[in-house]
């Protein structure tokens, strides 16, 4: 029972993290409760899901979630064949603990060889979404066209910019890659809100 909370808890996250990374994301997903969601899964977990973007359905994202504690190689290949079977280049694996070094060596190997990104989430960074914590404000990726009109504007360059790092749990929650840049909405006693641009790196 309390691993059907616990995945409970984690779907719900992934599905708020792919709706805010602009997949297209059932609203009966978004809201589905905890009884509804022990029901479906009563039998056992589904290992995969595939979601559409919502400006560009040909763009997807599988998400994965193997059953076994420790994830190896093997695993790995088979998601990578399964999401280019589907001509799926976007993936996120959520594992229960840490991958094997080997794995996690093929991950990178396959990003760079095959063009996939394959991001890799535990279990236990996603009990919270922490984008709903207080203390985090406001990301919001800025479109290419944007962030040329930021820097034309401002006449700088990008790496006079301050900077996010790639792994930063908030730039992983996005799925940001190097060289995005994000506006940072804080709120201001004074000015109502206050606002500051970050470099991806």
């Amino acid at each position: 029972m309390e691993d059907l909370n616990r995945a409970y808890q984690v779907r719900k996250t992934v599905l708020q993290m792919l709706s805010d990374r602009g997949y297209l994301v059932a609203n009966s997903e978004l809201e589905q409760t905890k009884e509804d969601f022990k029901k479906v899964h009563a039998a056992g977990l589904k290992d995969n899901m595939r979601y559409l973007k919502k400006d560009d359905p040909s763009k997807q994202i599988y998400v994965f979630f193997p059953t076994e504690p420790k994830v190896g190689v093997q695993p790995i290949k088979k998601y990578v064949s399964d999401m280019r079977d589907h001509e799926v280049d976007k993936g996120i694996i959520v594992v229960k603990q840490n991958i094997t070094p080997f794995a996690k060596q093929a991950l990178a190997n396959f990003s760079q060889a095959k063009n996939i990104t394959l991001e890799q989430f535990n279990e236990a960074e996603l009990l919270v979404n922490i984008t709903h914590h207080q203390l985090v404000p406001k990301h919001v990726l800025l479109l290419k066209e944007e962030k040329f009109e930021l820097l034309s504007r401002y006449k700088m360059k990008e790496s006079q910019l301050p900077r996010i790092q790639i792994n930063d749990p908030v730039a992983r929650y996005y799925g940001l890659q190097r060289g995005d840049v994000v506006k940072i909405v804080r709120p201001s006693e004074t000015a109502g809100r206050y606002i500051t641009y970050r470099l991806v790196v």
